[in-house]
């Protein structure tokens, strides 16, 4: 979940680089986040399981991160879902709230170009190959 269209943009490319981003979907604002991982609104005829991992920044419109982290992680339906908190936030506070809200991971986004496509490849790597998702997610290539 990320609202800043250049940042989309570097992680697109990361991911398409190691053949995961076409099993990635981006949505511009907290409340999308929310409706896409419920299946409500514009998302109410989704089909599938809940994404293997999810990608939040701290900072959304309408409804941000922490608020879209604290929903996510107090549903009994949603709470399995993995969640990293993908930010440029390096301030203690974000980080110490984002973790006990639950978050499974906090990483700060690298300012420079191949810092940034490193570690997203790294994430995506983790997340869609190394990590065992919990039951019910989608799977890496429909498994």
């Amino acid at each position: 979940m990320e609202d800043s269209a250049n940042d989309v943009a570097l992680a697109m490319a990361a991911l398409e680089e190691i053949n995961l981003a076409n099993e990635v979907v981006v949505v511009r604002d907290g409340q999308q986040a929310l409706d896409f991982l419920r299946r409500q609104g514009a998302y109410e005829e989704r089909t599938g399981g809940h994404p293997a991992v999810v990608l939040l920044d701290l900072k959304l419109p309408k409804v941000d991160g922490l608020e879209v982290l604290a929903q996510v992680k107090n549903d009994p339906e949603l709470r399995s879902i993995p969640v990293v908190m993908l930010t440029s936030s390096r301030e203690e506070q974000d980080l110490a709230r984002s973790y006990g809200l639950g978050v499974n991971a906090y990483v700060v986004k690298p300012v420079a170009f191949p810092d940034f496509v490193t570690a997203l490849k790294e994430l995506g790597l983790f997340w869609a190959v190394v990590n065992q998702p919990p039951p019910g997610t989608q799977h890496r290539g429909g498994q």
